[in-house]
């Protein structure tokens, strides 16, 4: 019985905080990413930062939008299938109700200029929340102290930022080269166990 209310309660916390960060959130998925991790990594400690930092990579190489393939992992993670689909639907619910108002009012949205000034004032806040991110996420890259991560991070900046290399391209480069590394590793961690073990 007590498991049951745990679950309960965890569904309930989980609904509340992906509805309220999807409610107030403004610029996309790198923006909701970085409030999740402070949700549920630094608030509540259902998560370690290495899992919510896996978490945004898959999320972020995988099709469809960033909060819902997050929100997916998350659920999955914390309450099994019920976990996902509350999960997804504290995700999805609120911009579907806040996109349903304004494709009511379209026409007074657009053309109202206390509207287009709000715009402008939270792209700001979003260019904010998103190099926030970026830099959390260069930490962690350079905490490895793995060269060959430091050096593919800066190499995929100077390949999109100057070169304009398609970012699809970079994910799928970073994919194969980190597999190999994976495969390499796992090698030398066998052939140290062999040596070892004679």
């Amino acid at each position: 019985m007590k498991s049951t209310e745990r679950k309960a309660t965890i569904l309930c916390k989980l609904f509340k905080a992906t509805f309220l960060l999807s409610a107030f959130t403004f610029g996309g998925g790198f923006v909701i990413v970085s409030l999740m991790k402070k949700k549920f990594v630094e608030e509540l400690g259902w998560l370690e930062e290495e899992e919510m930092l896996d978490i945004t990579a898959i999320a972020q190489s995988s099709p469809g939008p960033i909060p819902i393939n997050a929100s997916v992992i998350l659920g999955y993670r914390m309450c099994g299938l019920a976990g996902t689909l509350v999960a997804i639907l504290g995700t999805a619910l609120p911009p579907m109700i806040i996109l349903s108002v304004i494709s009511l009012f379209y026409v007074q949205f657009r053309t109202n200029p206390i509207v287009a000034l709000a715009l402008q004032v939270m792209r700001a806040g979003v260019a904010a929340v998103i190099f926030d991110v970026v830099i959390n996420l260069a930490k962690n890259v350079i905490k490895t102290r793995r060269v060959l991560y430091i050096g593919l991070m800066a190499a995929a900046f100077v390949a999109r930022a100057i070169l304009g290399v398609e970012a699809t391209v970079l994910i799928l480069a970073c994919l194969a080269i980190g597999l190999v590394d994976v495969f390499a590793q796992s090698r030398l961690g066998q052939k140290r166990k062999t040596e070892v073990q004679a």
